[in-house]
């Protein structure tokens, strides 16, 4: 199955949106205290791909094997999740490793796709 994953955070929630053909799931939560008002917002989306990807995959919505197209609209997430540039910051590399982990442990085809911020529709969750 294909599902496009959409994600966004700031400095105090994260949100994502996992739809396929026949559903679609959106969710939204506030960050844990350890990280309320002490991110970045790239951080912040960062956290919430892991989050989002993570939470699907056990509520068995993202299964072993599916097609996965994750659509980011941070040109630098685009750059560093594809391995044309590397990013410095220890917080980012780790979040990256760990989505690079799932994405291998599953064995899901992930495809990334840069989108213009106003096409995000994770990003609407956090302002309605």
């Amino acid at each position: 199955m294909e599902h496009l994953c959409y994600f966004d955070g700031n400095e105090k929630m994260i949100s994502w949106v996992i739809q396929n053909a026949e559903t679609k799931f959106e969710q939204i939560r506030d960050h844990v205290e350890r990280y309320l008002d002490k991110i970045s917002n790239e951080r912040s989306k960062y956290i919430a791909l892991h989050v989002g990807i993570f939470w699907a995959i056990g509520r068995f919505i993202i299964k072993n094997g599916d097609a996965v197209k994750i659509m980011l609209d941070l040109k630098s997430m685009y750059e560093q999740l594809t391995g044309k540039k590397q990013n410095h910051d220890h917080f980012i590399e780790a979040r990256v490793n760990f989505i690079k982990m799932i994405i291998e442990q599953r064995n899901l085809l992930v495809q990334f796709e840069i989108i213009e911020p106003s096409q995000n529709i994770a990003a609407k969750l956090l302002t309605s």
